[in-house]
């Protein structure tokens, strides 16, 4: 038996892949490795996404030697016939394919109205170069969403080796909205004001040719592996154990189905997600309202994010 063991053993270490850290990025490296989109938001948010200098100006973004903020504005009162609230939207300038990203946020967007997300996508072959959703969720809905969208001829089984309860099983952009093929995570401090309550957490993605992966762990918990929350150079995937979310590509061609991506950051307001379920996730009044007459109510509405380490 003790044989038996140590032969299992051998052969999941055999199995795991060696990762070691390939780019890092914290601080005020960000604006070195992403670019600014000052662009119409494509889910009709109330918002109006500046570049680079607007935002450092009117300080939407800045940063610490280990910090960098994110954030809407949350001190104008709008026009209801003039833009959106300003807000960011960025992308990196590098595009990935085989990888494991570790996202290290110390605190995300929360609010009524707010729809954050971190998220994969060639946008300009989207959706033939498909979409992964690392991190989404609307108007402080616990817990959040990682989801994939593709065209069409992508599903995912019921039947999966996670922690998270999976929707729809069909990817395609074109079922239900674009409402994509989603796990939803089993730990209700992944999202909104629960996950800043704890001090945030780390979101891995892992991608490779048989699956997307995706974890969750909070500040605090004791599973964290080690290699993840000091930054190691190297770490085994064996050590991240069970996802949050599976997506494994036994009816779905990774190949033809996902291209080269960037990773996108991103917080609109209302829009064709948070503005349409604002009143059935409990948010009283008019979403559009809330966005033009109350900034206050954005005040918690940024990303700070530690670091982001990628690994290949």
């Amino acid at each position: 038996m003790k044989y038996i063991a140590v032969l299992s053993s051998l052969i999941a270490l055999s199995s795991a892949k060696l990762y070691s850290a390939s780019e890092r990025y914290v601080g005020n490296t960000f604006y070195d490795a992403f670019e600014f989109q000052a662009v119409s938001d494509p889910t009709h948010g109330r918002v109006n996404y500046v570049d680079m200098w607007t935002a450092q100006g009117r300080n939407l973004t800045f940063t610490t030697d280990d910090t960098f903020i994110l954030r809407t504005d949350c001190w104008s009162t709008l026009s209801p016939s003039g833009p959106g609230r300003d807000s960011v939207r960025i992308q990196s300038k590098n595009l990935y394919k085989n990888h494991l990203a570790v996202f290290n946020v110390r605190h995300m967007p929360q609010g009524c109205g707010t729809w954050p997300a971190i998220w994969y996508a060639d946008v300009n072959n989207w959706p033939g170069a498909g979409e992964i959703d690392v991190l989404e969720g609307v108007n402080n809905v616990t817990p959040d969403a990682s989801t994939l969208h593709t065209t069409a001829g992508c599903t995912m089984p019921d039947n999966r080796g996670m922690f998270g309860s999976p929707t729809q099983s069909d990817c395609n952009h074109d079922v239900n909205g674009n409402a994509g093929c989603g796990v939803r995570m089993n730990n209700g401090n992944s999202f909104g004001p629960n996950f800043n309550a704890v001090g945030g957490g780390w979101f891995v993605m892992e991608r490779t040719d048989d699956a997307i992966r995706v974890w969750f762990w909070e500040r605090n918990d004791p599973n964290v592996p080690a290699s993840i929350k000091n930054r190691q150079d190297s770490l085994l995937s064996e050590e991240l154990a069970e996802p949050q979310a599976l997506f494994p590509n036994t009816n779905c061609d990774f190949n033809s189905h996902f291209g080269p991506l960037r990773i996108i950051i991103n917080l609109t307001i209302c829009g064709d997600w948070a503005g349409s379920t604002f009143n059935n996730d409990g948010c009283p009044g008019s979403c559009i309202d809330l966005a033009n007459n109350n900034p206050s109510a954005f005040g918690e509405a940024y990303f700070d994010i530690a670091s982001i380490d990628l690994y290949t």
